[in-house]
């Protein structure tokens, strides 16, 4: 039983009478929003406009889908407003339409108060709970978990508010004892409310609409419900457990851990009358008694020892079964169907023998592709079983996922009970209001696919170079979280979507990160300058820039990885055929620098990934933030849960136990040479892993004096300063012919002199700080050893006096070969300068190729010739010719000597996360 109710109040206003044509902007989604829009048109209002959201997965939301039937203009504006404001032009195409009334039936936007005001008519909302009680988001999860005896919904008028807006109407209804959010919403919220919506537009048309102010007394707001807080407190009556559990079916559900898993209960009711508690016991943490699963589901019991059933249990991996089946084995997670569904089994039956005219009969066992259908039929089967149940949303990934006749019924009835709704990701971010914007940045690691606590919820600091200060704490890495990462990232490449789709849809998911990121650079690049010090714009177009491009790149490579036929010997009188196949390798771990850390993780994991692999990666301890933002956006871009895991951690922890994982088929490394050689090691040893390393360097610069002398200064300040020195393949020496050198330095100090050095935010500012405290004190010793040897230092060397982590723009003159500066590799803002003689090319070349790095090198001369004899006997993976930094995702790169070996970016990259197969056929 419901009523409808008015509430007056003295300032109570109406309108006058307007015409029942009244030109109305609907704004939201969802099969609500769709209703109401088409009731509103049988009414007889114009609906102007319908503004909802982008497609998601190449699916239109239904409300826009109608409206583009009707020819109504339809738009799907991805956000309203940007740092806090109203985008302009979506602002202009609103207003364009001319609406007198906005109606925003479920809308999960932001709607700036631009729009919400601009009608004549105001904008009117719905919202379903009784305002002012249960304000703010899961309104219906809160009226069951407070257990209300009454709900319902209210309509009212927008205000700047978090639905504290004027009522116009509401109605109620009764809270039955055993409803859960969706038969509350099915049963009275979404018909009558689509009702009250269009029974509102009605009273404004006709001029009756009241506004009354909402009362404060009784007001309450709860947020939205996440997963790691709907754990089951045991210490209450169970008539308040059961209202938790219905209050939180579906999303999240709640839980508890028993059996050494986490169980999410569904389709609980107190209504146990007959039952007796004799089953077998489920032993519950915390729990007044045990539980016992019977016949009839799983009894609980509250502290006042009264009953409570759970119909059915989804258990961590993800499946649901009837909870009286939950001491069963394996095959107690099918499904019983009803009568209806054997009905609908048998019609899906009769689509797979239409497809598959080969099968005589469509048994349990059959398998879809193996009995002969191709792509095409994928897309066939879908559209009959769509049209036999009614529009179900099915997905041509589903009959990968179940190829045989019995797992897509099961599937298809899961999906048709709405078992199969997964749980919204819930992320606790941590927010900060940067660079005008509001970071929220994950904090946990990202292991299948959810953000969750280390180990024994173990954490450290991470920390603001800028200035020294803890941004927050971040989850700290354990063993036992690596093996669960490891074993999410098998199961999703052995057993997941991922293997299972085809190399083209694996290279669109990998553009749709692409664009997620670009969507949120500014974002990306606010964290860099936040995390690791990085300059602003250089993070802008380098750190994030280079990592968009990265990922588009070997997105494109996707559907491009072929083998090759090989003519042999025939084996006479009979022939071969050989032929290879590239194949991905598995499991992969990526072990990857502070430096860069969003772009190192990009360089190798899109590589990875395009050639079909699943990944842990293991980001540097002081720069974690980007790398879990990035998790973030591979949820939205839709990548399979498992193929992507993210464990902030040390390396000696962390690194150490992807390097000896028997599961873990590849590393890929950057960093040190001496922790390469430990972790090659550590390959060995395990299981034979292979391995790509890109360690250190010492990269020679040779400045010829024919070379354009401005260009020379430029690109030899970049070769060092860039990124602050904190760049693999830095200029750790620069070779100047004896004629130019005092020129050359007395420029390139002029030009340091002009550095500005500031916080990395600041627009203006080119040399930021250095990545980590412990790094500045190493740059701090470099130097004072540099000084002792007897090097002359032209300027810097020291600490900025400032808070955070800044470092002097250094430079070095009269460096010989036997002095550690010259040897080692500072990686920092530190030039290191030594003459050769005029005209003494292969000197300067012996002295270049004296070390045992060989990462990247680089010249400057007029002449073509001298350019190309030094680019052949320079022994560096990477050789800049009047230039220099100048890397590209399409060119491959990666160093000789102890610079290590492998290949990133470029076709070359990926072969290193492939394997090779030969086949070879005798007929």
């Amino acid at each position: 039983m419901h009523t409808f109710t008015y509430r007056k109040a003295k300032d109570t206003r109406f309108f006058p009478p307007i015409p029942a044509a009244m030109k109305i902007a609907v704004i939201g989604q969802s099969l609500f929003g769709q209703e109401v829009y088409c009731h509103l048109r049988k009414e007889g209002y114009e609906v102007v406009g319908v503004f909802t959201v982008p497609d998601k997965n190449g699916k239109a939301d239904p409300l826009g889908l109608e409206a583009e039937k009707d020819g109504v203009p339809v738009f799907k504006f991805p956000r309203w407003r940007e740092k806090g404001q109203a985008l302009p032009d979506v602002v202009a195409k609103y207003q364009a339409l001319g609406a007198e009334l906005n109606v925003l039936p479920f809308c999960s936007q932001f709607i700036p108060m631009e729009v919400i005001n601009a009608p004549r008519h105001g904008s009117i909302i719905y919202h379903p709970s009784l305002l002012p009680r249960h304000r703010g988001a899961s309104a219906i999860n809160w009226t069951l978990i407070h257990g209300d005896k009454k709900g319902g919904f209210t309509v009212f008028w927008a205000d700047d508010g978090l639905d504290t807006g004027d009522l116009l109407l509401q109605r109620e209804c009764e809270i039955l004892p055993d409803d859960t959010v969706s038969t509350l919403y099915n049963r009275f919220l979404f018909p009558e409310g689509i009702k009250g919506m269009v029974q509102a537009v009605r009273l404004i048309a006709e001029g009756r609409a009241p506004r009354v102010p909402q009362p404060e007394e009784g007001a309450t707001y709860e947020g939205i419900q996440k997963k790691e807080t709907a754990k089951i407190n045991w210490e209450q009556p169970a008539e308040a457990i059961h209202n938790w559990i219905r209050g939180n079916d579906k999303v999240p559900g709640a839980w508890t851990e028993a059996c050494g898993q986490k169980l999410t209960f569904f389709n609980s009711t107190l209504n146990t009358a007959g039952l007796v508690p004799e089953g077998e016991a489920l032993p519950i943490p915390g729990a007044h008694r045990p539980g016992v699963v019977t016949k009839a589901g799983l009894i609980l019991f509250g502290n006042d020892d009264r009953m409570l059933l759970v119909k059915n249990i989804q258990l961590e991996d993800g499946k649901m079964i009837p909870a009286s089946h939950f001491f069963r084995g394996e095959d107690s997670s099918a499904l019983e169907l009803t009568e209806a569904e054997l009905v609908t089994m048998e019609g899906v039956r009769s689509a797979w023998k239409r497809i598959l005219p080969n099968v005589l009969e469509v048994e349990d066992s059959t398998d879809f592709f193996k009995s002969g259908a191709a792509s095409v039929d994928v897309v066939r089967l879908v559209e009959e079983v769509k049209e036999l149940c009614d529009g179900v949303e099915l997905e041509n990934e589903d009959v990968y996922m179940a190829t045989t006749f019995k797992d897509f019924i099961q599937l298809l009835v899961r999906k048709l009970r709405g078992d199969d709704k997964e749980s919204e990701c819930i992320i606790d971010y941590v927010e900060k209001a940067v660079n005008k914007l509001t970071l929220r940045m994950p904090h946990q690691l990202f292991i299948g696919g959810t953000f969750v606590d280390a180990e024994g919820a173990k954490t450290y600091e991470t920390i603001n170079p800028t200035d020294g200060s803890v941004i927050c704490q971040v989850s700290l890495a354990q063993v036992s979280d690596v093996d669960k990462a490891v074993a999410a990232a098998k199961d999703a490449f052995e057993n997941g979507l991922w293997g299972k789709i085809s190399a083209r849809d694996r290279g669109r998911l990998l553009y749709r990160l692409a664009d997620l990121m670009e969507q949120h650079q500014e974002e990306l690049a606010t964290i860099e300058a936040l995390d690791a010090g990085a300059v602003y714009t250089l993070a802008l177009k380098t750190h994030v820039g280079m990592s968009i491009q990265t990922f588009r790149y070997f997105a494109g490579w996707c559907d491009k990885i072929q083998g090759s036929t090989i003519p042999i010997n025939q084996a006479r009188p009979n022939r071969n055929l050989t032929l290879t196949r590239k194949e991905p390798i598995g499991v992969c771990g990526i072990v990857i620098p502070w430096n860069y850390p969003l772009m190192m993780l990009s360089w190798k994991t899109a590589a990875c990934l395009a050639a079909g692999n699943t990944v842990v990666i293991k980001p540097a301890q002081v720069t974690p933030l980007t790398a879990l933002k990035f998790a973030e956006l591979t949820l939205k871009a839709g990548i399979p849960k498992g193929v992507i895991n993210i464990l902030p951690g040390s390396g000696s922890l962390v690194g150490q136990r992807l390097s000896d994982h028997p599961d873990v088929r590849k590393i890929g490394f950057t960093g040190s040479t001496e922790v390469g050689k430990h972790i090659m090691k550590s390959c060995a040893l395990s299981n034979v892993k292979k391995v790509s390393l890109e360690l250190g360097g010492k990269s020679p610069l040779i400045i010829f004096a024919d070379c354009d002398l401005s260009k020379a200064v430029q690109m030899g300040m970049s070769s060092v300063f860039f990124n602050k020195g904190e760049n693999c393949i830095a200029a750790g020496r620069l070779f100047v012919e004896d004629s130019i050198h005092d020129q050359f330095v007395q420029k390139v100090v002029e030009e340091v002199k002009k550095m500005k050095i500031g916080n990395p935010l600041d627009r203006d500012t080119n040399h930021g700080p250095q990545n980590h405290q412990a790094h500045l004190r190493k740059l701090i010793e470099y130097c004072q050893r540099g000084v002792k040897e007897g090097a002359t230092l032209v300027c810097g060397g020291n600490q900025v006096p400032r808070p955070g982590f800044f470092f002097e723009p250094t430079v070095f003159t009269d460096v010989e070969d036997h002095m550690f500066i010259a040897k080692e590799e500072s990686f920092g803002p530190v030039m290191v300068i030594s003459r050769f003689a005029d005209g003494d090319m292969d000197t300067v070349l012996s002295r270049a190729n004296a070390t045992e790095f060989g990462l990247a090198s680089g010249v400057f001369t007029r002449d073509i010739g001298k350019a190309l004899y030094v680019s052949d006997k320079l022994e560096a993976g990477t050789v800049f010719i009047n230039t220099y930094n100048k890397t590209d995702v399409a060119a491959p790169f990666g160093g000789f000597k102890q610079s290590g070996f492998g290949k990133d970016l470029g076709e070359a990259a990926l072969n290193e996360y492939l394997r090779v197969k030969t086949v070879t056929f005798e007929y």
